[in-house]
């Protein structure tokens, strides 16, 4: 880290804009029936950056996806070397070019207006962002995959089953699909009261640290299509949840796989037939599906 780095970074905190002030001089408030609730507690907003710099997540290009009228923009720019801010709104992509014009003038940050699910992203080192709740599962699955290091924020409940371990009641497709990915924690709850306008739930930060799974799968399309067959079953055996579900796993003979298992035709107990999904650790899954696909065949 440069001496210029540092300096950004340590800045005294009296310098970092007021959220409040940002929304007045944007001239527009957020919009719930827009997905619109704008982070507005210093505090929280003062923690986020620090949670990737906990892991020594490298901070050199940071991708926000959601800036608004850029409270977390602002702390963004005094931890990194540069930011890249998706914002889908014109009004809020026009005011944080105005706003951070020397930032741009810098090169240290870039506005790109238009849709995080369909632009081109950058080649960034890290994403910090309050997403937009109406489409945070999308957002967060395009970019789990790539590998990166992530604080999100999620409503409390989406975030609380991402990290859950296997038992649980939290525990799901959402789950194993994003251990797939990375280590997930839940760093810090954030009530209503941090956000302007307030919305209708619990809001946590997600910190995900990517990391490649402890287990193989042949295929990793159809591992993820297998969990979410298996999981739209969740209250039936898993016997009975992959017979049911091909039409979502594409397996070509579920009952062959089945069959297959029971007779003990594969490395894994019979007697797991008999369970049932969220009871199942990631592994297991894993697995069950390459057991599923060797015995079934898929439409792979």
């Amino acid at each position: 880290m440069t001496d210029a780095d540092a300096n950004r970074r340590d800045a005294d905190a009296s310098e970092r804009r007021d959220p409040d002030a940002l929304i007045r001089r944007a001239g527009r408030r957020g919009d719930p029936n827009h997905d619109q609730h704008f982070l507005v507690d210093d505090r929280v907003l003062d923690r986020i950056p620090g949670y990737a710099e906990e892991t020594d997540a490298d901070l050199s290009h940071v991708l926000e996806v959601g800036g608004g009228p850029g409270a977390l923009t602002d702390r963004l720019l005094g931890a990194a070397e540069e930011v890249t801010v998706i914002e889908r709104d014109p009004d809020f992509a026009a005011f944080l070019r105005e706003e951070f014009a020397d930032e741009v003038e810098a090169g240290r940050l870039h506005v790109e207006e238009g849709d995080a699910l369909e632009l081109d992203l950058p080649d960034f080192t890290t994403s910090i962002s309050n997403l937009p709740y109406g489409v945070s599962s999308e957002i967060a699955f395009r970019l789990l995959p790539l590998k990166k290091p992530l604080v999100l924020m999620f409503q409390q409940e989406f975030a609380e089953r991402m990290a859950a371990e296997a038992g649980t009641d939290e525990y799901g497709r959402l789950s194993v699909t994003s251990q797939h990915y990375a280590d997930v924690e839940v760093v810090e709850p954030v009530p209503k009261e941090a956000f302007s306008p307030a919305p209708e739930v619990q809001s946590a930060i997600v910190r995900t640290t990517p990391r490649d799974p402890d287990y193989e799968v042949e295929d990793e399309e159809f591992f993820l299509r297998f969990v979410k067959a298996v999981f739209t079953q969740r209250r039936k055996t898993i016997r009975n949840a992959i017979r049911n579900t091909p039409h979502i796993s594409g397996l070509e003979d579920a009952d062959a796989a089945v069959d297959a298992i029971a007779d003990g035709e594969t490395n894994l107990d019979p007697d797991i037939l008999s369970k049932r999904a969220g009871n199942l650790a990631p592994e297991t899954f894993a697995a069950l599906a390459v057991a599923a696909a060797r015995h079934g065949g898929y439409d792979g």
